[in-house]
């Protein structure tokens, strides 16, 4: 028998869409045939149709609007950052980096930052696109902290955080806030102001003694021990895109 034309095809040819879904985890190819049927994808803005073939390198593929990496090269990777480790590829002190806690190849790059003195949850990836949109303003992600502070937040305190917190380089937005014990406030924001948990918590006079960052949109991991490391699943890594594409 001649051999499987999808077994030799070469690496650099156009692959089927249905084949660069299903191996991005839309289920199986039949699966993604009853998407692309349906019309829910798109290929460089364009509605695909079955058969079709994209050369996963370049091309710019949604499903429901949502952007999905399809370069075979893309990786994610959910990091719970230690303290005393800079949120950079390269540092000039030759301080400990983040990206030194994960594999060299392929390069990878944080998504936003820890300060050196914080803690918790960090993605890198090397997916520009999404990286763009998830520490974008505009797309409004949540990132939810746990901040110990000097003495025990008044109720009047915690109303301001909610409300707005005036910094020197203008008013924060509406966060949430509440009390998780005596001097412990669960905080969530959608900015990425330069330490903004801490400059905001300064402000209504309660300053940072510790800082953990537990949550970035929907992906959380009680689990995870500092300076550990994982791949996030196929179920994250959808969240994460979809709670980007919800806020086009």
């Amino acid at each position: 028998m001649p051999p499987s034309t999808e077994n030799t095809q070469s690496a650099d040819e156009p692959l089927r869409l249905q084949k660069v879904l299903a191996r991005v985890g839309f289920g199986s190819r039949r699966v993604c045939d009853d998407l692309i049927a349906a019309g829910r994808v798109k290929v460089d803005g364009e509605v695909a149709v079955l058969g079709q073939r994209v050369d996963a390198e370049i091309a710019v593929v949604t499903v429901d609007g949502m952007p999905i990496g399809v370069r075979p090269d893309l990786v994610y990777y959910v990091l719970n950052k230690p303290i005393g480790v800079v949120t950079t590829a390269d540092d000039p002190q030759d301080r400990p980096t983040v990206v030194g806690l994960v594999p060299d190849e392929p390069r990878v790059f944080p998504v936003g930052r820890l300060d050196f003195d914080t803690e918790g949850l960090l993605l890198l990836t090397n997916d520009g696109e999404l990286t763009h949109r998830l520490t974008h303003p505009s797309f409004g992600v949540e990132k939810e902290y746990v901040a110990v502070v000097e003495s025990e937040p008044s109720r009047a305190a915690l109303r301001q955080l909610r409300e707005g917190v005036e910094l020197d380089d203008g008013m924060t937005a509406p966060a949430k806030a509440s009390l998780v014990d005596d001097r412990m406030i669960r905080l969530t924001i959608h900015e990425g102001r330069n330490r903004q948990v801490r400059r905001m918590c300064a402000a209504v006079g309660h300053p940072v003694e510790r800082l953990i960052r537990t949550r970035i949109g929907p992906l959380v991991d009680r689990q995870l021990s500092p300076g550990d490391w994982r791949e996030l699943t196929v179920d994250e890594l959808r969240s994460l895109q979809q709670v980007v594409a919800d806020h086009r």
